[in-house]
Protein backbone atom coordinates (compact mmCIF):
# COMPACT_ATOMS: atom_id res chain seq x y z
CA UNK A 1 0.00 0.00 0.00
CA UNK A 2 2.94 2.21 0.94
CA UNK A 3 3.86 2.36 -3.32
CA UNK A 4 0.13 3.39 -4.17
CA UNK A 5 0.38 5.86 -1.35
CA UNK A 6 3.59 7.55 -2.91
CA UNK A 7 2.32 7.16 -6.33
CA UNK A 8 -0.95 9.11 -5.53
CA UNK A 9 0.94 11.85 -3.95
CA UNK A 10 3.41 12.17 -6.28
CA UNK A 11 0.71 12.31 -9.05
CA UNK A 12 -1.07 15.31 -7.53
CA UNK A 13 1.69 17.60 -7.26
CA UNK A 14 1.43 16.23 -11.31
CA UNK A 15 -1.84 17.35 -11.50
CA UNK A 16 -1.34 20.84 -9.56
CA UNK A 17 1.44 21.55 -12.80
CA UNK A 18 -0.59 20.30 -15.43
CA UNK A 19 -4.48 20.65 -14.60
CA UNK A 20 -4.61 24.07 -16.38
CA UNK A 21 -2.59 23.62 -19.14
CA UNK A 22 -4.27 20.42 -19.97
CA UNK A 23 -3.39 17.45 -21.75
CA UNK A 24 -4.48 15.03 -24.44
CA UNK A 25 -4.97 11.61 -24.09
CA UNK A 26 -1.36 9.70 -25.16
CA UNK A 27 0.11 12.39 -22.57
CA UNK A 28 -2.75 11.84 -19.66
CA UNK A 29 -1.86 7.67 -20.15
CA UNK A 30 1.94 8.38 -20.12
CA UNK A 31 2.04 10.92 -17.02
CA UNK A 32 -0.88 9.46 -15.16
CA UNK A 33 -2.43 6.38 -16.02
CA UNK A 34 0.90 4.29 -16.58
CA UNK A 35 2.64 5.40 -13.13
CA UNK A 36 -1.02 4.42 -11.22
CA UNK A 37 -1.22 0.97 -13.00
CA UNK A 38 2.27 0.36 -11.98
CA UNK A 39 2.12 1.12 -8.74
CA UNK A 40 -0.72 -1.67 -8.31
CA UNK A 41 1.21 -4.30 -9.65
CA UNK A 42 0.59 -4.16 -13.50
CA UNK A 43 3.31 -4.38 -15.67
CA UNK A 44 2.35 -2.09 -18.51
CA UNK A 45 5.43 -3.02 -20.38
CA UNK A 46 4.64 -6.57 -20.70
CA UNK A 47 1.57 -7.30 -23.08
CA UNK A 48 1.08 -10.68 -21.71
CA UNK A 49 0.03 -8.68 -18.21
CA UNK A 50 -0.94 -5.54 -19.78
CA UNK A 51 -2.01 -4.87 -23.09
CA UNK A 52 -2.14 -1.42 -25.09
CA UNK A 53 -4.37 -0.96 -27.12
CA UNK A 54 -6.23 -3.97 -26.74
CA UNK A 55 -8.55 -5.25 -30.11
CA UNK A 56 -12.23 -5.41 -30.00
CA UNK A 57 -15.03 -7.78 -31.67
CA UNK A 58 -15.68 -4.08 -34.09
CA UNK A 59 -12.16 -3.71 -35.52
CA UNK A 60 -11.61 -0.97 -32.94
CA UNK A 61 -9.60 -1.09 -29.64
CA UNK A 62 -9.03 -0.37 -25.69
CA UNK A 63 -6.48 1.33 -24.56
CA UNK A 64 -5.75 -1.04 -21.83
CA UNK A 65 -6.58 -4.69 -21.12
CA UNK A 66 -5.09 -5.98 -18.15
CA UNK A 67 -4.29 -9.68 -17.82
CA UNK A 68 -4.40 -12.44 -15.30
CA UNK A 69 -2.93 -15.80 -16.73
CA UNK A 70 -3.08 -14.05 -19.99
CA UNK A 71 -6.69 -13.54 -19.98
CA UNK A 72 -7.74 -9.84 -19.83
CA UNK A 73 -10.22 -9.37 -16.54
CA UNK A 74 -10.32 -5.50 -16.61
CA UNK A 75 -10.61 -3.06 -20.14
CA UNK A 76 -9.42 0.62 -19.40
CA UNK A 77 -10.28 3.19 -21.45
CA UNK A 78 -8.41 6.88 -21.28
CA UNK A 79 -9.69 10.26 -21.73
CA UNK A 80 -7.83 13.95 -21.96
CA UNK A 81 -6.69 14.94 -18.52
CA UNK A 82 -9.70 17.62 -18.50
CA UNK A 83 -12.91 15.59 -19.43
CA UNK A 84 -15.97 15.50 -17.43
CA UNK A 85 -16.04 11.23 -18.12
CA UNK A 86 -20.15 12.12 -18.30
CA UNK A 87 -20.55 11.45 -21.92
CA UNK A 88 -23.18 8.60 -22.30
CA UNK A 89 -21.84 7.31 -25.83
CA UNK A 90 -18.06 7.12 -24.31
CA UNK A 91 -19.45 5.19 -21.27
CA UNK A 92 -21.90 2.85 -23.41
CA UNK A 93 -18.48 2.27 -25.46
CA UNK A 94 -16.14 0.91 -22.92
CA UNK A 95 -18.85 -1.01 -21.34
CA UNK A 96 -19.84 -2.46 -24.36
CA UNK A 97 -16.40 -3.26 -25.21
CA UNK A 98 -15.87 -5.13 -22.07
CA UNK A 99 -19.59 -6.48 -22.26
CA UNK A 100 -18.78 -7.92 -25.88
CA UNK A 101 -15.51 -9.79 -24.80
CA UNK A 102 -17.14 -11.35 -21.50
CA UNK A 103 -14.59 -8.95 -19.82
CA UNK A 104 -16.87 -8.25 -16.57
CA UNK A 105 -15.28 -4.55 -15.16
CA UNK A 106 -13.90 -2.01 -17.19
CA UNK A 107 -12.23 1.75 -16.07
CA UNK A 108 -13.28 5.20 -17.63
CA UNK A 109 -10.51 7.88 -16.52
CA UNK A 110 -9.35 11.28 -16.96
CA UNK A 111 -5.80 10.14 -15.58
CA UNK A 112 -7.66 11.88 -12.40
CA UNK A 113 -10.84 10.29 -11.74
CA UNK A 114 -11.36 6.45 -12.21
CA UNK A 115 -15.00 5.52 -12.74
CA UNK A 116 -15.70 1.69 -12.14
CA UNK A 117 -18.38 0.00 -14.08
CA UNK A 118 -19.75 -3.74 -14.06
CA UNK A 119 -19.93 -4.24 -17.68
CA UNK A 120 -22.51 -7.76 -17.20
CA UNK A 121 -25.22 -6.16 -15.14
CA UNK A 122 -28.69 -5.79 -16.56
CA UNK A 123 -29.06 -2.57 -16.38
CA UNK A 124 -28.51 1.04 -18.93
CA UNK A 125 -24.95 1.98 -18.95
CA UNK A 126 -24.53 4.56 -16.76
CA UNK A 127 -26.06 3.04 -13.72
CA UNK A 128 -23.59 -0.15 -14.35
CA UNK A 129 -20.86 2.34 -11.88
CA UNK A 130 -19.98 0.25 -9.29
CA UNK A 131 -17.71 3.44 -7.54
CA UNK A 132 -15.19 6.30 -8.49
CA UNK A 133 -12.27 7.28 -6.90
CA UNK A 134 -10.05 10.11 -7.61
CA UNK A 135 -6.74 11.49 -6.89
CA UNK A 136 -7.93 15.06 -6.72
CA UNK A 137 -7.10 16.04 -3.30
CA UNK A 138 -10.49 18.61 -3.45
CA UNK A 139 -12.46 15.60 -4.60
CA UNK A 140 -11.33 13.00 -1.71
CA UNK A 141 -11.10 15.67 0.85
CA UNK A 142 -13.13 13.36 3.32
CA UNK A 143 -11.02 10.90 2.65
CA UNK A 144 -6.93 10.21 4.19
CA UNK A 145 -4.17 9.05 1.39
CA UNK A 146 -4.73 5.69 2.99
CA UNK A 147 -8.45 5.02 2.61
CA UNK A 148 -8.08 6.67 -1.29
CA UNK A 149 -4.80 4.32 -1.83
CA UNK A 150 -7.34 1.14 -0.60
CA UNK A 151 -10.03 2.15 -2.90
CA UNK A 152 -7.61 2.26 -5.69
CA UNK A 153 -6.29 -1.22 -4.52
CA UNK A 154 -9.43 -2.85 -5.63
CA UNK A 155 -8.29 -3.30 -9.20
CA UNK A 156 -4.44 -3.99 -8.25
CA UNK A 157 -3.37 -7.28 -9.58
CA UNK A 158 -4.17 -8.67 -6.18
CA UNK A 159 -7.17 -7.77 -5.79
CA UNK A 160 -7.90 -8.61 -9.26
CA UNK A 161 -6.25 -12.51 -9.20
CA UNK A 162 -8.12 -12.80 -5.93
CA UNK A 163 -11.74 -11.70 -7.30
CA UNK A 164 -12.41 -8.52 -4.97
CA UNK A 165 -13.98 -6.35 -7.25
CA UNK A 166 -16.53 -9.75 -8.12
CA UNK A 167 -16.73 -9.85 -4.35
CA UNK A 168 -17.88 -6.05 -3.54
CA UNK A 169 -19.65 -6.09 -6.87
CA UNK A 170 -21.85 -9.39 -6.01
CA UNK A 171 -22.84 -7.69 -2.66
CA UNK A 172 -23.79 -4.28 -3.95
CA UNK A 173 -25.56 -5.14 -7.18
CA UNK A 174 -27.48 -8.24 -6.22
CA UNK A 175 -28.61 -6.24 -2.70
CA UNK A 176 -30.31 -3.77 -5.27
CA UNK A 177 -31.88 -6.21 -7.12
CA UNK A 178 -33.12 -7.65 -4.00
CA UNK A 179 -34.28 -4.56 -2.68
CA UNK A 180 -36.27 -3.51 -5.93
CA UNK A 181 -37.93 -7.54 -6.19
CA UNK A 182 -38.90 -6.63 -2.92
CA UNK A 183 -40.73 -3.17 -3.09
CA UNK A 184 -42.67 -4.74 -6.41
CA UNK A 185 -43.81 -7.89 -3.70
CA UNK A 186 -44.48 -5.88 -0.98
CA UNK A 187 -46.17 -2.47 -3.02
CA UNK A 188 -48.29 -4.85 -5.10
CA UNK A 189 -48.07 -8.67 -3.73
CA UNK A 190 -48.96 -11.51 -5.87
CA UNK A 191 -52.21 -13.39 -4.55
CA UNK A 192 -49.21 -16.41 -3.81
CA UNK A 193 -47.64 -14.24 -1.19
CA UNK A 194 -50.59 -12.92 0.36
CA UNK A 195 -51.96 -16.32 0.34
CA UNK A 196 -48.23 -17.44 2.32
CA UNK A 197 -48.58 -14.60 5.03
CA UNK A 198 -52.08 -15.55 5.38
CA UNK A 199 -51.50 -19.03 6.57
CA UNK A 200 -48.15 -18.14 8.79
CA UNK A 201 -50.19 -15.82 10.65
CA UNK A 202 -52.32 -18.47 11.92
CA UNK A 203 -55.19 -15.93 12.11
CA UNK A 204 -57.72 -16.78 9.23
CA UNK A 205 -59.82 -13.65 10.01
CA UNK A 206 -57.66 -11.41 8.28
CA UNK A 207 -58.51 -10.30 4.69
CA UNK A 208 -56.34 -10.75 1.62
CA UNK A 209 -56.75 -6.40 1.78
CA UNK A 210 -55.41 -6.04 4.81
CA UNK A 211 -52.71 -8.61 4.01
CA UNK A 212 -51.60 -5.72 1.19
CA UNK A 213 -52.31 -2.80 2.72
CA UNK A 214 -50.35 -3.56 5.71
CA UNK A 215 -47.53 -4.90 3.56
CA UNK A 216 -47.43 -1.45 1.62
CA UNK A 217 -47.61 0.12 5.25
CA UNK A 218 -44.57 -1.82 6.26
CA UNK A 219 -42.51 -1.60 3.61
CA UNK A 220 -42.91 1.95 2.45
CA UNK A 221 -43.13 3.79 5.71
CA UNK A 222 -43.01 7.70 4.70
CA UNK A 223 -44.17 9.56 1.13
CA UNK A 224 -41.20 9.32 -1.07
CA UNK A 225 -41.64 13.26 -1.93
CA UNK A 226 -42.06 16.20 -0.41
CA UNK A 227 -42.30 19.75 -1.43
CA UNK A 228 -38.74 21.46 -0.35
CA UNK A 229 -39.49 24.96 0.40
CA UNK A 230 -36.58 26.62 -1.75
CA UNK A 231 -37.70 28.90 -3.96
CA UNK A 232 -36.22 28.32 -7.78
CA UNK A 233 -37.86 31.28 -9.80
CA UNK A 234 -39.55 34.59 -8.50
CA UNK A 235 -41.13 36.78 -10.82
CA UNK A 236 -39.78 40.56 -11.19
CA UNK A 237 -40.40 42.75 -8.45
CA UNK A 238 -42.27 45.52 -10.54
CA UNK A 239 -44.41 42.77 -11.86
CA UNK A 240 -48.35 43.35 -11.21
CA UNK A 241 -48.83 39.71 -9.50
CA UNK A 242 -45.49 38.27 -7.90
CA UNK A 243 -45.63 34.52 -8.13
CA UNK A 244 -43.39 32.29 -6.22
CA UNK A 245 -42.62 28.98 -7.86
CA UNK A 246 -41.21 25.98 -5.73
CA UNK A 247 -39.92 22.42 -6.63
CA UNK A 248 -40.17 19.25 -5.81
CA UNK A 249 -37.02 16.85 -4.97
CA UNK A 250 -37.50 13.17 -5.16
CA UNK A 251 -34.63 10.35 -4.31
CA UNK A 252 -33.78 10.57 -8.20
CA UNK A 253 -32.41 13.81 -7.75
CA UNK A 254 -30.26 12.89 -5.13
CA UNK A 255 -28.97 9.28 -6.66
CA UNK A 256 -28.46 10.25 -10.51
CA UNK A 257 -25.57 9.35 -11.05
CA UNK A 258 -23.65 8.23 -8.06
CA UNK A 259 -22.07 4.96 -7.66
CA UNK A 260 -24.41 2.00 -6.65
CA UNK A 261 -21.94 1.51 -3.82
CA UNK A 262 -22.90 4.94 -2.52
CA UNK A 263 -26.35 4.29 -3.49
CA UNK A 264 -26.97 1.05 -1.51
CA UNK A 265 -24.99 2.67 1.92
CA UNK A 266 -27.83 5.36 1.45
CA UNK A 267 -30.90 3.23 1.66
CA UNK A 268 -29.47 1.05 4.38
CA UNK A 269 -28.95 4.26 6.14
CA UNK A 270 -32.42 5.36 5.28
CA UNK A 271 -34.30 2.08 6.29
CA UNK A 272 -32.68 1.97 9.87
CA UNK A 273 -34.15 5.72 10.36
CA UNK A 274 -37.56 5.55 9.28
CA UNK A 275 -37.03 2.19 11.52
CA UNK A 276 -36.60 3.90 14.56
CA UNK A 277 -40.40 4.59 14.76
CA UNK A 278 -43.33 4.77 12.26
CA UNK A 279 -43.95 8.06 12.30
CA UNK A 280 -40.17 9.22 11.07
CA UNK A 281 -40.72 11.81 8.11
CA UNK A 282 -38.31 12.19 5.36
CA UNK A 283 -38.13 15.10 3.37
CA UNK A 284 -36.43 15.59 -0.36
CA UNK A 285 -34.36 19.03 -0.48
CA UNK A 286 -32.05 20.24 -2.94
CA UNK A 287 -28.80 19.33 -1.66
CA UNK A 288 -29.78 16.78 1.43
CA UNK A 289 -32.45 14.71 2.86
CA UNK A 290 -33.86 15.04 6.43
CA UNK A 291 -35.17 12.85 8.86
CA UNK A 292 -37.64 14.03 11.46
CA UNK A 293 -39.46 12.89 14.35
CA UNK A 294 -42.37 15.14 16.00
CA UNK A 295 -41.01 17.88 14.41
CA UNK A 296 -37.25 17.57 15.20
CA UNK A 297 -34.69 16.83 12.63
CA UNK A 298 -32.62 14.22 14.40
CA UNK A 299 -30.40 13.18 10.69
CA UNK A 300 -29.68 15.13 7.55
CA UNK A 301 -27.75 12.71 4.47
CA UNK A 302 -25.90 14.30 1.76
CA UNK A 303 -25.07 12.03 -1.40
CA UNK A 304 -21.43 12.39 -2.50
CA UNK A 305 -19.83 10.51 -5.28
CA UNK A 306 -17.57 8.39 -2.71
CA UNK A 307 -20.02 8.05 0.28
CA UNK A 308 -21.86 10.21 2.78
CA UNK A 309 -22.12 12.75 4.64
CA UNK A 310 -24.73 12.31 7.28
CA UNK A 311 -24.75 15.43 10.12
CA UNK A 312 -26.69 14.89 13.58
CA UNK A 313 -28.11 16.73 16.20
CA UNK A 314 -25.37 15.77 18.83
CA UNK A 315 -22.78 17.94 20.56
CA UNK A 316 -19.04 17.10 19.24
CA UNK A 317 -18.05 17.61 23.08
CA UNK A 318 -20.12 14.73 24.50
CA UNK A 319 -18.41 12.25 22.08
CA UNK A 320 -15.57 10.42 24.21
CA UNK A 321 -12.85 10.07 22.02
CA UNK A 322 -14.70 10.64 18.26
CA UNK A 323 -12.79 8.96 15.16
CA UNK A 324 -11.55 11.72 12.81
CA UNK A 325 -14.46 11.13 10.66
CA UNK A 326 -16.52 12.42 12.76
CA UNK A 327 -15.87 16.46 13.11
CA UNK A 328 -17.51 19.70 14.98
CA UNK A 329 -19.72 21.27 12.51
CA UNK A 330 -21.67 23.58 15.29
CA UNK A 331 -19.51 26.96 13.98
CA UNK A 332 -18.77 25.93 10.23
CA UNK A 333 -20.70 25.93 7.07
CA UNK A 334 -22.66 22.31 6.23
CA UNK A 335 -24.78 21.06 4.46
CA UNK A 336 -27.64 19.64 6.38
CA UNK A 337 -29.05 19.81 10.31
CA UNK A 338 -26.79 19.24 13.58
CA UNK A 339 -23.68 19.89 15.35
CA UNK A 340 -21.59 17.30 14.18
CA UNK A 341 -20.76 15.36 11.15
CA UNK A 342 -19.96 12.37 10.31
CA UNK A 343 -18.14 10.91 6.84
CA UNK A 344 -19.46 7.21 6.08
CA UNK A 345 -18.12 5.60 3.04
CA UNK A 346 -18.89 2.18 3.98
CA UNK A 347 -21.21 -0.43 5.51
CA UNK A 348 -18.62 -1.20 8.02
CA UNK A 349 -18.41 2.46 9.03
CA UNK A 350 -22.71 2.97 9.47
CA UNK A 351 -22.19 0.14 11.71
CA UNK A 352 -19.65 1.79 13.69
CA UNK A 353 -21.73 4.80 13.91
CA UNK A 354 -25.21 3.63 13.79
CA UNK A 355 -25.60 4.37 18.05
CA UNK A 356 -24.88 7.94 17.23
CA UNK A 357 -27.93 8.03 15.07
CA UNK A 358 -30.49 6.10 17.30
CA UNK A 359 -29.06 9.02 19.73
CA UNK A 360 -30.04 11.70 17.95
CA UNK A 361 -33.05 10.18 17.39
CA UNK A 362 -33.76 9.28 20.82
CA UNK A 363 -32.37 12.82 22.15
CA UNK A 364 -35.24 15.11 19.68
CA UNK A 365 -37.53 12.46 20.86
CA UNK A 366 -37.16 13.61 24.44
CA UNK A 367 -37.32 17.19 23.80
Amino acid sequence: MDTVIKCIEELRIKLDKHRKSGLKEYSTRTIFVDPLLKSLGWDVTDPDEVEIEYPTIDGKSVDYATKINRKPVLFIEAKQLNDPLTDVKSITQVVGYAANAGVEWCILTNGITYKIYHSTEKMEAPDKLLFEISIDLKETEDMTIQQVAERFARFSRDAMAKGLLNEIGEQIFTTGKIRKALNKLFMNPPNKLVKLIREATGDDTIKPTQVKDALKRLWAQTPEVEVSSEIISEAPAHAARTKTKYREYNEENHIKGKPQEVIELFKTIDKFCRELDPTVQKKYLSVYISYTHKGNIFCSVHLQKTGLRVCLRLNYSELENPPSYIRDVSNIGHWGVGNIELIIDSIQRFQDVKGLIQKSFEQGRIK
